[in-house]
């Protein structure tokens, strides 16, 4: 069980990270969101004039952040589990602070709502199932 949990553990976190990556760079190499084929209408809402700074803090927190869980996952540090809820509560509330600030959903805020609700969950069960040290 704990095995399978691993390994979804470590699809999530790559996904994230991915995403988060390639995204966030490319919000902060193209601040007007052309990269990704974003208006800055999507920004009307908000306090910020470009997407530089949501893309500088989305590469960083859900992109860097995430490689780095991977590797505590990765080199099974003991604490590993509370770096995956946290994760997954970054992520959820990176989704959940942009969805307020837009005034917009799109299915992608709902597939990665739910992974960050998955890592949360997969983090509570890792650490259920740990193995008393």
């Amino acid at each position: 069980m704990k095995i399978l949990l691993n390994i979804l553990v470590f699809l999530l976190l790559l996904f994230n990270a991915t995403g988060a990556l390639y995204g966030g760079w490319s919000l902060m190499m193209h601040p007007d969101g052309s990269g990704l084929g974003m208006s800055l209408i999507y920004l009307d809402h908000t306090s910020f004039s470009s997407y530089f700074l949501p893309g500088f803090i989305l590469f960083c927190c859900n992109g860097l952040l995430s490689l780095a869980v991977l590797g505590l996952l990765l080199f099974n540090k003991p604490y590993y589990p509370w770096f995956v809820i946290a994760q997954g509560a970054i992520l959820s509330g990176w989704i959940i602070i942009q969805v307020l600030l837009l005034r917009h959903v799109v299915s992608l805020h709902i597939i990665m709502g739910t992974t960050g609700l998955f890592l949360v969950l997969c983090g509570v069960r890792l650490l259920r199932i740990r193995k008393p040290e």
